[in-house]
């Protein structure tokens, strides 16, 4: 799976949290980033793969899943979409979603985020909420498990409650 974004997004905070569950599900996984020069506001992807067997390439090609949250990052990594995948966007920051077969989801996470916890940081945590109900890749619990490992104590909090309004916000 491919998740993408501006850099700031966290957008490789929230490939890190996702393989950290697939291991705590006995599962292997792999993840990858890869930003601009810029610390924020350059196109920015975490790539992550999980699987019941050993992972004989590091690298995606074609991603099963693509989580974009913006439009630029649609924009450029749709074409990466298997015609079979599923894509989620943050429909705060997307506005024209390409024609695509995928079964496709719009979560406005930045939206939830910025009315629930007064920032847009945390867009990130609701859309590994919602992608984690989706998908079913990984249980909730080990979700939970490494975003506790993986913010600081000061952010737990918010973070966590932003996780489980994305679990909650799909039907």
């Amino acid at each position: 799976m491919r998740i993408c974004g501006y850099g700031g997004q966290g957008v490789v905070l929230a490939g890190q949290i996702l393989g950290k569950a697939a291991v705590y599900d006995g599962k292997n996984a792999l993840q990858t980033q890869s930003y601009g020069a810029e610390a924020r506001g350059s196109l920015t992807r975490s790539e992550v793969i999980i699987s019941d067997s050993r992972i004989g390439f590091p690298a995606v090609r074609k991603c099963d899943i693509l989580v974009a949250m913006n439009q630029e990052s649609l924009n450029n990594f749709l074409k990466d979409l298997k015609e079979d995948g599923i894509l989620l966007v943050d429909s705060t920051n997307v506005e024209t979603i390409p024609s695509t077969k995928a079964k496709t989801f719009k979560i406005p996470a930045t939206e939830i985020a910025k009315k629930m916890f007064g920032e847009t940081i945390y867009a990130n945590m609701v859309m590994l909420g919602a992608l984690t109900k989706i998908t079913k890749l990984v249980t909730a619990n080990s979700v939970e498990k490494a975003v506790k490992e993986s913010v600081p104590e000061k952010t737990l909090k918010k973070n966590l409650n932003a996780y489980k309004r994305g679990y909650v916000f799909v039907a």
